[in-house]
Parts: C-alpha cells; structure tokens; sequence
C-alpha cells in the first residue's frame, strides 16, 4: 500500500492512497479462509466447500469489504503516526472509476485537521467579578413580591360588583345543546377573575356580578380542547353567585413567613437573601465569563478549519433568519448566505470552542456521570408525566446526551481557567449588574 501527500497548505491535507491489487487478493483470500469452517454448501460437507466455490459465491461481497477496510486501515494508521486530529470526516474518493477485479485502487483522501493550539498563560489574563450583597430594599421587593403571591393573598366579603383579581364562590351547571355534560358542575367554587384557569370567555362574564346574582354565562369550548366531544361547542353554564370577595394583602410578618416554609420572618429573610446573592452570583459569573472570553478570543491565535466556520456561519444564518420568519417552518425557503457578521460570529464560537476543548482536554477536565444524571433529571423535569420516554430518549441518543454534556464541560473548563487567572473582586450595587448583564444581551 502506498500513501503520498498530495496537498499541505494551513490545516489543509490531502493524499493519495493505493491499494494493489495483490493486497486486496490477499486479504479477500483471508477472509475466505476464516469463514471456511463454517460454511454449508448443498453437495459438500460442513467446512469442505472447496475456495474456488467460495471465491466464487462470496468474492465480489468480500472484495468490496477489503478495499474499505484497506483504505480505512490506512488513514487509521496515517492519522495515528502524524497526529492528524480532522475536523470533520475525512473525504475519499476512488480516482479510477472503470476499476475491474485484478487492478490497483486508487482513492483521494482529504480533510482538514484540527490545529495545534499553544499553552495559555492563564496567571496573564486579568478579570473583575463583581459582587452584589441584598440590600434592605431588595429584600423588602422580596417580600413585598411574596405577599401580592397567589400564596399568600386572602379574601374578605364585599358588597361591591366582582372585578378582576376579586374571588367569586359560586355554584355552576354547565350544558351543550340543553343537556349537562361531565365535568361541568361544582358548588361553592371559589374562582379568582383574571386567574385564566376557565376556558376563555367564562371569567369575563362574571365580571360585574354581586353575592345572590344567577346569571348564564355563554363561551365556546376552544377547537383544540382536551375533551374531543365538547371541543369547538357553545355551552351555557348556569351561575349562582354565593360571595363576592376582594383580595387582602396579608401582613409581612411570622405568619406569612409560616407560608413559605420559614419559621418566622427573620428566617424567611434570610431565605431570601440567600435566593437573591445567589441569583446576583450566577449573573456575575455569566459577566465574568464573557470578560474571560473577549480576553481569550484577544489573546489566543491560531489557524481555524474552514469547514467548521462555513458550517457554523451557515447554522447562525439559518437560525436567525428562521427568528425573524417564525412563520416558515422546515427548509423550504430560499438560499441564505451568511453575511459578514454571520462568519465573524462563526470564526469566534469555532475558535473558543476549540480552544476550550484543547484546554479541558490538557487539565484532564471531565464531566461526572453524577452531573450527566443531574442534568438529565433537570431536562426530564420539562416534559411532566413523560420522563420515563424521556429517559428512553437519551439512553438512545448519543447526539443528545453530547448536546447535553457540551455546557457542563465548558462550564468546567471556564471555572478550571477561574482559578489560574487574576480574578479580583468588585463590590458593586445590583442596578450595576444588572447595566453589565442588559449589556450582553445586547452583544
């Protein structure tokens, strides 16, 4: 076999590979006699067909296997003595198109490789992180929040008519084409306007209503409602008003406190103090990280594969034109070229990408099957009453799984590189996070 070079230029390799055809006959010959003990053959006992025979039946299927693993052998071994890593798959292509049995095979093989990345000076990288303490104010937002919550706020009887946000306990009798249907009955139910917990149309038709009112409400059962016989249907659900009650912002105070869990308003302070400092830490870290981006994106050089930027390029350009087409699903859409911005974005995701991966790969930076599990369970928690297939899912999908197990890894790798940089801290006041995250959303 014999392996020529054919192109070198940047990240760029090509070469030309020969298989003669004494090797292919050779392995096919092989493989005929490994599986020869084994083949059955009407005229011929167990493991005594004569190779000819075999040859004949079984030659063309194992010529075709020779030569693939031939040249697949043999870009193995290249790859494995020059320390090639290609970006993507290599490409082949058999160059003599009219090969007959008995000639060489010819094939081109051509990728572009990974590049070689140079250690990073972490110690030389300088970074602010700021940090935010929860105020008195910020803990009396809190607060003020938890006690206009659905949770805490009660309700006391009033004379006036109902309106949004009041509570209305009520007895109701729900009919399509004069005829009662399941489900569509409750008495004393205690209904809060506004809520959207009815189907449309319902809560708005007891606005206006006073304690001793009956009053037939007339909606339309959404097209798309779980119960298929009432789906698209007009009802008429007969209403008798028990109370009307206006909400009543409670006191903040032990009792409230009791109400989320906390033994008293001290303690529910101190929960959310810890929730808010929490909070205040993962935005500054999403600031410290992009700060830490900019200085690698700044700092590190080395040739990019273009096959990865175009596809990157390509992917946003689809993305954002879809955002701004939400209408049009699939790819039936015309031709989008990536524009300027497109190729400038894809040129720093492919290179922070690969530089964070060449970095995690030389600190040994791993990510746990505690932390797969984690992250599947937080995943699986999005789909109720469905994480069993969404387990199965996973299992099964190994695209998946390396989508989900990316983040962790360059979030890892982020917090590896945090403890070798100069990271001085900088307390700050939350509207000035908060300027500094508005910011990144706006990059």
């Amino acid at each position: 076999m014999q392996v020529t070079e054919t192109l070198n230029e940047g990240l760029k390799r090509g070469y030309a590979i020969t298989v003669t055809a004494a090797e292919l006959d050779a392995k096919v010959e092989e493989k005929l006699k490994e599986a020869q003990p084994t083949v059955e053959m009407k005229g011929f006992r167990k493991g005594k067909v004569p190779m000819a025979l075999l040859r004949k039946q079984f030659g063309q299927r194992l010529m075709g296997e020779s030569m693939q693993e031939s040249i697949d052998g043999a870009v193995s071994k290249h790859l494995e003595e020059s320390g090639d890593r290609p970006a993507a798959q290599p490409e082949m292509k058999m160059t003599n198109d009219d090969w007959k049995e008995g000639d060489d095979v010819n094939v081109e093989v051509s990728y572009e490789k990974l590049p070689d990345i140079d250690e990073v000076d972490f110690a030389k990288i300088k970074l602010e992180r700021m940090v935010v303490k929860a105020d008195e104010d910020a803990i009396k937002e809190a607060l003020d929040n938890l006690a206009d919550s659905p949770q805490a706020v009660t309700y006391e009887a009033k004379k006036t008519q109902a309106k949004k946000d009041d509570q209305v306990v009520l007895d109701f009798v729900g009919k399509v084409d004069g005829e009662a249907f399941e489900g569509g009955a409750a008495e004393d139910y205690p209904l809060v306007l506004g809520s959207n917990s009815f189907i449309p149309g319902f809560e708005d038709g007891l606005l206006k209503v006073k304690a001793g009112d009956e009053k037939d409400v007339e909606v339309t059962f959404p097209e798309d409602y779980q119960a298929e016989n009432l789906a698209g249907k007009k009802a008429v659900f007969t209403c008798t008003i028990k109370e009307v009650k206006g909400p009543k912002k409670p006191e903040i105070d032990d009792e409230l406190a009791k109400k989320f869990g906390a033994e008293d308003l001290e303690g529910l302070k101190t929960q959310i103090t810890e929730r808010l400092e929490a909070e205040y830490t993962g935005a500054a870290r999403a600031v410290t990280k992009r700060g830490l981006l900019d200085a690698l994106d700044d700092k590190v050089k080395f040739d990019l594969p273009q096959s990865l930027v175009d596809a990157e390029a390509n992917q946003i350009a689809h993305q954002l034109w879809h955002e701004e087409n939400p209408d049009v699903e699939g790819h039936d859409h015309p031709e989008i070229t990536p524009s300027d911005d497109h190729i400038k974005l894809a040129e720093r995701r492919v290179k922070l990408g690969l530089l964070l991966a060449d970095i995690g790969q030389k600190a040994d930076v791993k990510v746990s099957d505690q932390e797969m599990t984690q992250a599947i369970m937080n995943q699986a928690r999005q789909y109720p009453g469905q994480e069993r297939q969404f387990f199965e899912f996973v299992q099964q999908n190994a695209q998946f799984r390396q989508q989900l197990q990316a983040p962790l890894f360059e979030d890892k790798v982020v917090d590896h590189i945090f403890e070798l940089a100069a990271v001085k801290d900088k307390e700050v006041s939350k509207d000035d996070l908060q300027a500094a995250v508005e910011k990144l959303e706006e990059e």
